[in-house]
């Protein structure tokens, strides 16, 4: 197998949808955040418990769809924490964020232990299956590389769109942009940005939990607390990388996923002949190279990480 034969596979580009999948709702969950004002750092440990959450709420009988609501509810949850420290009390959004990551993380592993007893190996459910498209999933190539995905990777994609549309065509949207931009403005408009940020974060943190449940529910059947693997920091990359752009996000979440699929299938070409490390590192290389290219142009929202008490100027 060449380079042609592996970018030409179906195979590969399936895995790129489904490895983008928690990628797309954690990019997702960062920006609403951020457009709104606040520094989401907890994303880390959000995703971590949203995977365990939702997949010990299937694995004690729940179904799958249950599942992602109940991780999506742990992710709000979490998301009112960090919305009373960060926008009540106007504490530090990084210190509170890398809290409710340290905290998320160390109680989902807590929480599996308490529950799941110890065995070698995790228990498994039954997870997503991939959803069979009518007069799609049959397509010579193209079926099988888009078609042929489980139902959260078509829902993450349209939220994608369903927020690009939210954010730059609606009211709700140009409120969000405004408590990100400039929250005294909103408040002369009427607009409460305080509440803005809560509504925003608390979302945003859903959608992050939901990522999280992905891994479980979807890529894989059973939970280790060391599967998200830096998830959680990509998503607040890619945010940059994208600009504070939804449709931006969804394809550098795209384009990370491409060369972490990309490099699994190089290693079958050249083998042996290079230490395995080297295209463990290529995805997060290429990665912080576009990033450092994009960020050179990214205009950051103006009010982001500054704490807003109602009648200051």
């Amino acid at each position: 197998m060449d380079l042609l034969d592996i970018l030409s596979s179906a195979g590969l580009w399936a895995a790129v949808l489904r490895i983008a999948t928690p990628l797309i709702l954690g990019t997702l969950g960062a920006l609403l955040c951020e457009r709104a004002g606040v520094l989401n750092l907890g994303i880390e440990g959000i995703m971590t418990f949203g995977a365990m959450i939702g997949w010990l709420a299937v694995w004690g009988g729940a179904d799958l769809w249950t599942g992602l609501l109940v991780a999506a509810i742990s992710g709000a949850v979490f998301g009112v924490l960090h919305s009373g420290l960060t926008v009540t009390l106007g504490l530090s959004q990084h210190v509170s964020g890398l809290g409710v990551t340290l905290f998320a993380s160390s109680f989902s592993y807590y929480v599996f232990r308490l529950i799941v007893p110890i065995e070698g190996t995790p228990p498994k459910i039954e997870r997503f299956a991939p959803v069979d498209l009518p007069a799609l999933s049959g397509l010579p190539w193209i079926g099988p590389a888009f078609f042929t995905q489980t139902a959260p990777t078509y829902l993450a994609i349209f939220l994608a769109l369903a927020m690009v549309w939210v954010l730059f065509r609606t009211p709700l949207g140009l409120a969000i942009r405004m408590a990100g931009e400039n929250p005294h403005a909103a408040e002369a408009q009427g607009i409460n940005p305080m509440a803005v940020r809560y509504g925003a974060v608390i979302a945003g943190s859903a959608l992050m939990a939901v990522g999280g449940a992905f891994l479980t529910l979807s890529a894989f059947d059973s939970f280790i607390p060391t599967m998200v693997q830096g998830r959680g920091w990509i998503c607040i990359a890619l945010v940059v990388f994208a600009m504070w752009r939804p449709g931006r996000a969804l394809l550098g979440a795209l384009l990370f996923a491409f060369f972490d699929a990309f490099q699994l299938r190089l290693q079958t070409v050249l083998g042996g002949a290079v230490p395995y490390q080297i295209f463990l590192m290529i995805p997060y290389v290429l990665s912080i190279v576009a990033l450092a290219v994009m960020a050179r142009r990214a205009r950051v929202p103006q009010a982001l990480m500054q704490p807003y008490r109602r009648g200051e100027r």
